[in-house]
């Protein structure tokens, strides 16, 4: 299975942005596509080109920011919310949740965790309570819903950095692995203002095998010969397969 995660940025040039991402998605080699932070329903048609199947909900707004496209037949899609905790802030009208369906015998979940605003992923911070309880909350369905042995991919932007101890408590608790362990590559796009961005975005994986990179780290072209950066975040492509 070849698998794309993305964090598309709802704000900006969006239609221009979608537009080139749909054209680019099209001929791509991916089976499975994860994106956040799509965030209107009409969007979609600008992505789903080459996609015969899809999953996402919400009849003008998307909940939780989410869609999922395959080349794949999908079984059992659904969206399951988080927990609304933590102090009160704008982003709850994302309604955020994680997506979950079967591809190929896989257990496919695509999500988009609360943000740390405050930048501090020390254990106090009011944040962190917040993603670990969103976190726990996929924990415990990960263990209803799919038992120890059923493969099972997590993606998404995780908005936790890699390593650090909410995420590591997250894959001790499902026996999930993260396929880009140990790489010190970012997944967001420096700036002057944030010249070392951490990998926020990650592909995790249980009974499967494989690689990931960062991609779509260049400007594309736009309409009226403009080019532009996709999003803020780069994607992540990953090929995987059954462990043996």
């Amino acid at each position: 299975m070849r698998l794309l995660t993305f964090n598309t940025l709802f704000t900006g040039d969006v239609t221009a942005r979608l537009t080139a991402l749909g054209a680019l998605l099209e001929p791509s080699g991916y089976d499975v596509v994860c994106l956040q932070e799509v965030m209107y329903r009409g969007h979609v048609r600008l992505l789903r080109r080459g996609f015969p199947h899809r999953f996402h909900t919400g009849p003008v707004l998307l909940r939780g920011g989410l869609v999922l496209l395959s080349r794949r037949p999908i079984t059992a899609p659904r969206f399951v919310p988080y927990p609304r905790t933590g102090p009160a802030r704008p982003e709850w009208l994302m309604r955020k949740g994680f997506q979950a369906a079967t591809i190929d015998g896989v257990l496919v979940v695509n999500t988009h965790l609360s943000a740390n605003r405050d930048g501090d992923w020390s254990g106090g911070n009011r944040y962190i309570a917040v993603q670990r309880a969103e976190l726990d909350r996929l924990a415990s369905w990960l263990a209803a819903e799919a038992g120890p042995d059923r493969p099972v991919i997590v993606t998404g932007d995780l908005n936790v950095p890699r390593g650090k101890p909410a995420l590591r408590d997250f894959l001790d608790a499902t026996g999930l692995r993260d396929v880009l362990a140990g790489d010190p590559r970012p997944t967001c796009r420096p700036t002057a203002r944030w010249p070392s961005p951490p990998a926020f975005d990650h592909v995790l994986g249980r009974g499967l095998r494989g690689r990931a990179d960062p991609v779509f780290q260049d400007e594309v072209p736009l309409a009226e010969g403009r080019s532009a950066y996709l999003s803020d975040h780069y994607g992540v492509a990953a090929e995987l397969s059954p462990q043996l």
